[in-house]
């Protein structure tokens, strides 16, 4: 049951350079991820920046404090332009996540689309419309907010 896609934009006050240096290592998820996650990244020996086949793991806690075991896959990257992680191993049944940036005026435009299907069916369908869909909103709008702090607010 329930396929979902969620897609936000933001402007970015950086140039490409800047920003894909920023987004494309692993090390920086933490950074830009809310601090009531837990976020952490469990990998050994992971590299500065990201390539085709990479596997990262992390804990994270997305709700009630609970710790997850989540295992993502770089599965394309495309230097300056996009790279997409998917799933492995964690809380949804399918979560593929496309990374895109491109020159604009002034600045980048990030563009995330993330599809996902929760689990357990009808159950995870309910899910989405109580919890999940708000809280990927939730998250994104904590990223929104960190990556202005860190490059200041985009301004055309």
């Amino acid at each position: 049951m329930g396929f979902y896609q969620l897609i936000k934009e933001q402007k970015v006050n950086a140039s490409i350079d800047e920003v894909w240096d920023f987004i494309s290592s692993p090390g920086n998820l933490k950074e830009i991820t809310p601090d009531y996650m837990g976020f952490d990244i469990i990998s050994n020996n992971l590299s500065e920046k990201m390539y085709p086949g990479m596997i990262i793991s992390y804990k994270v806690s997305p709700v009630f404090g609970i710790k997850t075991l989540w295992v993502t896959e770089i599965t394309h990257v495309k230097e300056k332009e996009y790279f997409v992680d998917e799933q492995r191993v964690g809380p949804y049944a399918i979560w593929h996540h496309q990374h895109h940036i491109s020159a604009i005026p002034n600045g980048v435009l990030m563009r995330d689309i993330v599809s996902y299907k929760p689990p357990f069916g009808f159950l995870g369908a309910m899910a989405n419309g109580i919890l999940i869909k708000s809280k990927l909103q939730e998250i994104f709008d904590y990223r929104t907010m960190a990556v202005d702090k860190k490059f200041g607010k985009y301004s055309s």
